[in-house]
């Protein structure tokens, strides 16, 4: 993806305020909740920037753990993923991300489906 969508979508700053929308909306959603207990936050919540700064061409290497590895012991089921993903679009949305930049991003989430899921 062109290094411009990460500038085009406001930079670090921009990023970081979708992380804090996105969480706030999948810890506040019950039927997620269970997949973060005992989780550290303040960690997911950087990698999470992370991931989307890259994925968007911005200055930074994703570090995190290869997708397969991170989240094989949650045994995530698909409606979960597609309701965390649906999460995640809102946060884009709501955070002033335009539709072609949201589409890239959640393209790339969703080629991520099945590592994530382990198949």
């Amino acid at each position: 993806m062109a290094h411009v969508v990460y500038h085009e979508i406001g930079g670090r700053e921009a990023v970081e305020a979708v992380v804090a929308d996105f969480y706030d909306r999948v810890l506040a959603d019950e039927q997620l909740q269970p997949y973060f207990e005992g989780m550290d936050m303040t960690e997911l919540r950087a990698h999470q920037v992370q991931f989307i700064s890259a994925v968007t061409g911005g200055p930074v290497e994703y570090t995190g753990s290869g997708m397969r590895e991170a989240h094989a012991h949650l045994n995530i089921e698909e409606a979960d993923f597609d309701a965390v993903g649906a999460h995640l679009e809102a946060a884009l949305r709501e955070n002033g991300v335009d539709e072609a930049n949201v589409d890239a991003i959640m393209s790339e989430v969703v080629a991520l489906k099945d590592p994530v899921l382990n198949r």
